[in-house]
């Protein structure tokens, strides 16, 4: 075979699997993916077997087996040559299992005189299945180049699986729907089990008159959680005001706490209230607390001990009944170690603390996420009925966010942008991430020539390799089999580059 015709196979196999991610039902993708991959290799016989790593349930499919010869496959499943693989991640293939010294002893290889094999351990974070190809309806042994073509079923098989599992779970399962009866949620999105902890927590402290610091990764939606313990508790119908402490002037930070009088300082030209004063009666959110200077910090904690006040120039105290609600994404534990966060400010402020979780810990809520997301910035930028499609969808699954929900509202709010100003209804993945359409994204106009695709299909393998390794080009060249010197020139070749983080 030459390397077009290697590389067409390749093609054709990527694009067959691609297409099949849409199906909802496990076992029906299953099915299907092993057709074709059996077809693929020439192999007479097959078994694939995906698990749920986190929930359990088992989809499995065979190929060009009798029932016997299934049974006698499934039995070995915790034996002999698949768990071979499965125990040490390893591909494993043989020209002959009946003369391989490492199997010939095996019951299950006497029994069906297995002679050419190839099993290959679909792995995430931990194996969640197996691919096992049986015989070559050319005979012999299976060649290199089909090795390296069942390895890559398994590469693209991975995220293919975790995504229809997860989707699957979360049509099951609606772990916050309980909540969304009993409190006002209208910022809040997902069905995670993650999430319903957190509901949890806004359930028991939002009818208490106490402070509550929220904790979590920087985009993680903590404003929308001090909205949701505001909106449930006994001063919803009173003011719920926003203070961002590193959005402002170390000297500025107590005129925008409590205010000022005329000509209390140079840029005092009139009198003005303070965001305690506006919260009067309500919630004071104070999101990055853990910006305060020191002198901010102290008066801080003397409003909170006394929930009295004085404006910058005035000599009367006033008070105001306030709650408040602050969030850091910082340390706020090793700042109090390090001596740049007062301790009794700490422990007056965390008397109810709540951990956001990260879009990481919670991966079911992204798709919903992301599809209200389009929703509100086709609203707000009047752009029409504006939809992610089933590719966009899947390809935010399965995308990283560092950014939590900051960063991906950004991707979709552009992405829907895009797809209006191009006359489409439909936000397509290259919409969502146009930086990398040259290299992972298959055109719709105008069509490539068969060099071009070429080219974009080994560039979308290479950088889903490199995105697998976190870029550690180490690691990448070796899930690749390539040197790294060929990798480097791979990546300079198709102007491969790392996303940016969100912040």
């Amino acid at each position: 075979m030459t390397d077009v015709d290697r590389l067409r196979v390749e093609r054709d196999l990527y694009l067959g699997l691609l297409g099949l991610s849409d199906r909802e039902d496990p076992g029906a993708f299953v099915e299907e993916a092993l057709s074709l991959i059996v077809r693929v290799l020439g192999a007479e016989q097959g078994y694939l077997e995906v698990s749920d790593p986190d929930e359990g349930p088992t989809s499995w499919r065979a190929a060009g087996c009798s029932e016997e010869q299934v049974e006698l496959i499934r039995s070995i499943v915790s034996r002999g040559i698949i768990a071979e693989a499965m125990a040490l991640g390893e591909v494993i293939a043989c020209p002959s299992a009946i003369l391989d010294p490492r199997f010939r002893d095996r019951p299950s290889v006497q029994a069906s005189k297995i002679e050419a094999v190839l099993c290959v351990p679909i792995v995430r974070k931990t194996p969640i299945g197996v691919l096992y190809i049986q015989g070559r309806r050319a005979g012999g042994s299976f060649s290199e180049g089909e090795v390296e073509r069942a390895q890559m079923c398994a590469r693209h098989l991975a995220p293919l699986v975790e995504t229809l599992f997860m989707r699957s779970r979360r049509q099951q399962t609606d772990h916050v729907s309980a909540f969304r009866k009993r409190l006002s949620l209208d910022d809040i999105i997902g069905t995670s089990a993650a999430l319903a902890a957190v509901l949890r927590e806004v359930e028991l402290v939002a009818p208490l008159d106490v402070a509550v610091l929220i904790t979590g990764e920087t985009g993680t939606g903590k404003t929308q959680l001090a909205r949701a313990i505001h909106d449930n508790g006994p001063r919803r119908a009173r003011p719920f005001i926003e203070l961002n402490c590193s959005a402002i002037p170390d000297g500025l930070v107590e005129n925008e706490l409590f205010g000022a009088m005329a000509g209390a300082h140079s840029t005092a030209t009139r009198r003005t209230e303070g965001k305690v004063g506006a919260a009067k009666g309500g919630t004071l959110f104070l999101d990055e607390v853990g910006e305060l200077s020191a002198a901010a910090q102290a008066k801080l904690l003397t409003f909170l001990n006394t929930r009295e006040f004085s404006p910058l120039g005035s000599a009367t105290t006033m008070k105001a009944d306030v709650r408040i609600i602050a969030a850091t994404n910082a340390d706020l534990e090793g700042a109090v170690r390090d001596k740049r966060f007062r301790k009794d400010l700490f422990f007056r402020l965390q008397v109810l603390p709540i951990r956001m979780p990260g879009l990481a810990e919670r991966p079911e809520d992204v798709a919903p996420l992301a599809t209200h997301l389009c929703e509100r910035a086709a609203r707000s930028h009047r752009l029409g009925q504006v939809v992610l499609s089933p590719g966009a969808l899947r390809t935010i699954e399965a995308a990283q966010w560092p950014g939590n929900v900051r960063e991906l509202a950004s991707a979709v709010e552009a992405a829907a942008i895009r797809a209006a100003a191009d006359g489409s209804r439909s936000v397509e993945a290259s919409h969502v991430f146009p930086e990398r359409s040259s290299a992972s994204f298959l055109p719709a106009r105008p069509p490539l020539t068969f060099q071009e695709e070429t080219r974009r299909f080994q560039a979308c393998i290479v950088l889903r390799a490199l995105e697998a390794a976190d870029w550690q080009v180490t690691a990448a060249a070796r899930a690749l089999d390539l040197t790294r010197a060929h990798l480097y020139n791979l990546i300079k070749a198709f102007d491969l580059k790392r996303a940016p983080k969100g912040g």
